[in-house]
Order: structure tokens, then C-alpha cells, then sequence
């Protein structure tokens, strides 16, 4: 029989309590990008790794406003957020070199909104044949990679740099184990 771990998960699945609704707002607001995750930061809006993701690399672009909908964002952040998922995209691509992209924000706690009052786009990647069984049976995904390791990688793709594995015996996280 093998075994998967995946430690860090057990906060996420323990945790009873929604995301406070301030929270994007908190970490606009901090200097601590490293530490929050947060990859680039434009006039309106951020980008960042998503702490609980769906797949290795999902991303999330965030007005710096808290606005619930989509029509109250100016035409600035409007324009500014689809370049930062554009940029995240990009650097997406170069990291993990995914087969496509789920991209989409949750509009209402109807729509599966988890922070209902602060808009936020998603950006998942996905790679052909990610099904795993651990969603369907156990309601629990599985990471190929920790988000430290993710977040170098996307960083250094986001610098322009050719983003760095551990080491030649630990590749970057394999796409196939990441749903």
C-alpha cells in the first residue's frame, strides 16, 4: 500500500471558520509578500498564491478595493487585474508548463464565493489526465509540491528568470498527481 502526505492540508480541513472577510484587505496593507504569499503587486491590484489550492500553482489576482462585484471595479482595476492574470499566466507557463487554465472569479457566496465582499480572480493550471482518485473518494487533494517551493518558482519565472528545481534530482512538481 502507499501512503500520500500532505501535513499542511490539515489546517485547511480542521479550520470550521470561513476566511475573514478582511483578509485580502490585511495583506494589501502588509510588506511581508514572502510570508503572505503575495508574487506581484501592480497601482490597483495583487497577485498571489493561493494558500489552500486546488492545484499546484493556483493563483489569485486581487483588487487592492474591497468590491463584491465586478461592475463597481473602475476601468483601471478592471484593466490592471487581467494584465496581472495575463503576467501570472505567463509565469504559469514557464514554471509548470500546464496543458491549460480553469480562470474565473466566484461572483456571491451563491456562486461559491469565499470571500463574498472582495472580488478575486482564480487562476487554476491543469494538465490532461490530472484527475485523481483522492478528490473523488477521500474529498481531499493531493500537491505534488509545497507552496514554498511553488512560490520560488513562480517568483523566479516572474523575475525573468529561468525558474530553478531543488536540485537536478528533485524536478519541478509533477503535473499528472496535482488534482
Amino acid at each position: 500500500m502507499e501512503h500520500l502526505w500532505a501535513p499542511w492540508r490539515k489546517a485547511y480541513l480542521d479550520d470550521p471558520t470561513p476566511p475573514k472577510s478582511t483578509l485580502f484587505e490585511e495583506i494589501a496593507r502588509e510588506s511581508r509578500d514572502r510570508e503572505n504569499l503575495v508574487l506581484l503587486r501592480g497601482r490597483t491590484s495583487f497577485g498571489l498564491l493561493n494558500r489552500f489550492p486546488y492545484n499546484a500553482g493556483h493563483s489569485m489576482v486581487v483588487p487592492y478595493r474591497p468590491v463584491a462585484r465586478l461592475d463597481q471595479l473602475t476601468e483601471t482595476e478592471l484593466l490592471e487585474a487581467m494584465a496581472l492574470l495575463r503576467k501570472l499566466l505567463s509565469a504559469l507557463e514557464r514554471a509548470f508548463a500546464p496543458h491549460g487554465f480553469n480562470i474565473g472569479l466566484n461572483q456571491g457566496a451563491a456562486a461559491g464565493a469565499g470571500i463574498e465582499g472582495h472580488l478575486h480572480w482564480h487562476l487554476v493550471p491543469r494538465w490532461s489526465h490530472d484527475a485523481n482518485f483522492m478528490t473523488t473518494t477521500a474529498g481531499t487533494r493531493v500537491h505534488p509540491s509545497d507552496l514554498e517551493t511553488v512560490y520560488r518558482l513562480l517568483h523566479d519565472s516572474l523575475q525573468g528568470e529561468e525558474p530553478s528545481s531543488p536540485s537536478p534530482d528533485s524536478p519541478r512538481p509533477s503535473p499528472g498527481a496535482a488534482s
